[in-house]
């Protein structure tokens, strides 16, 4: 049974997506503190934390960084009553894996936790392949002929994405919705930048430009 970290100092909230979680089949845990919520997500006994920004004692950004500071890749969708861009941005660029604003219904929380929660199953799902490139799943290794890159996490779920779906055309909507989780605005270039930053470190010639329609991995 997965284990689900909900770090969230406002009672109500917590026991509402603590109720909603545990009647969908998953354990949880409350932490009301930022300083408990980073305890509890370096245990090594969650599988992902629902974190929101505004926390007592450590705010969400500063849980965040110490978090990923320590090199944990726990999966982590931001809660917060914030919704500008500047903080979606610092929570992203922060290594949160989604983000997503109060009030929301309850049944597109479960969705994205679920989105988050899917383990590889099988050697032959736990990494992923494609010409001379290697993305090992569960330790978030990203290696090219052999040579490890570092990836920052919106990097690596986004080139996941093309590698489960390699040599297939995948348009800024598609990706829109499969990396990032929420909407964007469609005029936004958050994808043409990342595919950029892709680009310097797998190689230029790794992702294919198809006019007019997207995106896609070369597949040989």
């Amino acid at each position: 049974m997965p284990a689900i970290l909900i770090a969230d100092d406002e009672p109500r909230i917590a026991s509402f997506i603590q109720k909603g979680l545990k009647s969908a089949g998953y354990a949880t845990t409350v932490a009301s503190t930022g300083p408990e919520a980073l305890e509890y997500a370096l245990s090594g006994e969650f599988d992902l934390m629902l974190l929101d920004i505004g926390m007592p004692g450590m705010d969400g950004f500063e849980v965040l960084k110490a978090l990923r500071g320590q090199g944990s890749r726990l999966p982590v969708i931001i809660l917060t009553a914030r919704d500008s861009v500047t903080d979606t941005v610092a929570g992203l660029e922060g290594g949160a894996d989604d983000y997503m604003s109060k009030p929301f219904r309850f049944e597109e929380l479960l969705a994205r936790t679920r989105i988050r929660l899917v383990e590889p199953t099988g050697d032959q799902d736990t990494v992923l392949t494609a010409g001379k490139l290697s993305l090992d799943l569960r330790t978030r290794e990203l290696a090219v002929d052999d040579r490890r890159v570092e990836l920052s996490a919106r990097e690596f779920s986004l080139l996941e994405t093309f590698m489960r779906h390699r040599g297939q055309v995948l348009s800024r909507t598609q990706l829109l919705s499969q990396v990032w989780g929420y909407d964007f605005d469609p005029g936004s270039n958050v994808v043409d930048v990342y595919v950029r930053y892709l680009r310097n470190k797998i190689g230029a010639d790794q992702i294919l430009t198809v006019r007019g329609a997207g995106y896609r991995l070369r597949d040989d």
